[in-house]
């Protein structure tokens, strides 16, 4: 029997790895300098670990230590990388392009961008959520500044054609930003593949939370941002403000653990994937899997059971952590604004719960997971057959 409740929300936030936390502790205490103070000891040693952390962060995805910003997090990397191009370049265009599936924290700032005179086209996708490269060329014109496109989705997983991204926008000029928080360290990724901007977090690392980063490219072409959180001359002048030692030190740590086991954690957690999709689609019918489903990112499931609501499943579920939306907007009532991009009902939305598999998940635990769901969806699917006929109809899994 395995340690309860199973944790299958990796994709969430990622429980932090025991070495990260080692490697954090003594910058809590011992060496807790700040890093901007360098006329002693106590900030040498901080700032040194900073840039030991922002080395290690720029190796994981091919870039130099100078194109590292250090941030809070995604959201924050997100709202500089939007806000700050779209400052800097207003006077050239105005139109951004980006997908209707991103995240929120890239859909909330355009929104804002919009209110202010930019022109942000959202791009549909499709069934399985990828974004059209070709409809996506035919929306550049003189007036675009910058293209937005995530890497892999946060709620079904799915991979967009990154390389074509890059060639993309680099035949036409025009910059690409790439929110990869959930495909860094979980697929290859480069910089090198075309992307100028790239937004990163710890968390979903196996890091602390708290913590993240913009890659800003520093050559072919040079990017250049308006600050939008000010307050002193940190991070080259991009992002004010005292720097999270500990937090960076961590995102450092997890950043190269992951150099070095990255392959042998994607292979693992591909094979839970696998394990849990068999034993759930031997023991169920009427289930379809939410996203693409050969370009994706591995311990990413999003699936849509048929005839039973995802929020009375999980609550009917304490022995397992799962969630039926993003843990960003799961407080909310609306259905997944990424499942209605890809053409679900508003019912089939309801019905769809993701499980996120991580590194440190055990086939116990995959195992306990799947009998529970089956015995759940089981449970939910006979009372709701004596309340309203389901199950006279059936559909099959869908890939």
């Amino acid at each position: 029997m395995p340690q309860l409740p199973v944790y299958l929300d990796n994709m969430a936030t990622t429980p932090v790895d025991p070495r990260v936390v080692e490697a954090m502790l003594p910058f809590f205490t011992k060496d807790f300098g700040n890093p901007a103070s360098k006329l002693h000891e106590y900030g040498c040693r901080a700032a040194d670990a900073v840039e030991d952390a922002r080395e290690a962060v720029a190796t994981l995805i091919g870039a130099t230590s100078r194109e590292i910003v250090f941030s809070s997090g995604t959201t924050e990397s997100n709202n500089l990388a939007l806000k700050g191009t779209a400052e800097q370049l207003r006077s050239r265009g105005n139109k951004i392009i980006s997908c209707s599936t991103e995240h929120v924290s890239v859909l909330n700032p355009l929104h804002q961008l919009s209110e202010n005179g930019f022109e942000v086209v959202l791009l549909p996708v499709d069934s399985a959520g990828v974004l059209d490269i070709d409809r996506l060329a035919s929306e550049i014109d003189e007036q675009t500044i910058l293209i937005s496109v995530m890497a892999g989705n946060n709620e079904t997983g799915t991979v967009h054609d990154l390389e074509a991204l890059g060639d993309l926008a680099k035949s036409k000029g025009v910059l690409w930003h790439c929110d990869a928080a959930q495909a860094v360290g979980k697929i290859p990724f480069s910089v090198n593949i075309g992307a100028d901007l790239v937004s990163l977090s710890a968390h979903k690392l196996y890091g602390p939370k708290g913590v993240g980063a913009l890659y800003v490219r520093s050559r072919n072409p040079r990017v250049r941002l308006v600050t939008q959180l000010s307050g002193g001359a940190h991070e080259r002048g991009l992002r004010g403000g005292t720097l999270n030692v500990p937090g960076s030190v961590g995102f450092g740590a997890a950043a190269r653990l992951l150099q070095t086991e990255g392959s042998q954690v994607a292979e693992k957690v591909l094979e839970l994937r696998s394990r849990f999709l068999a034993r759930l689609t031997d023991d169920l019918e009427s289930i379809r899997l939410n996203g693409h489903p050969t370009s994706f990112v591995p311990g990413c499931i999003n699936l849509e059971i048929a005839g039973v609501d995802s929020a009375g499943l999980i609550a009917s579920m304490k022995a397992i952590a799962v969630a039926s939306a993003a843990a960003c907007s799961s407080g909310g009532t609306e259905p997944s604004h990424v499942l209605k991009a890809m053409g679900r009902s508003n019912t089939q939305a309801a019905a769809s719960i993701r499980i996120g598999i991580g590194r440190f998940n055990s086939e116990a635990e995959i195992d306990f997971a799947t009998d529970c769901i089956v015995r759940q969806v089981r449970t939910l699917r006979r009372d709701s057959l004596r309340s309203t006929g389901f199950g006279r109809e059936t559909v099959g899994m869908v890939g």
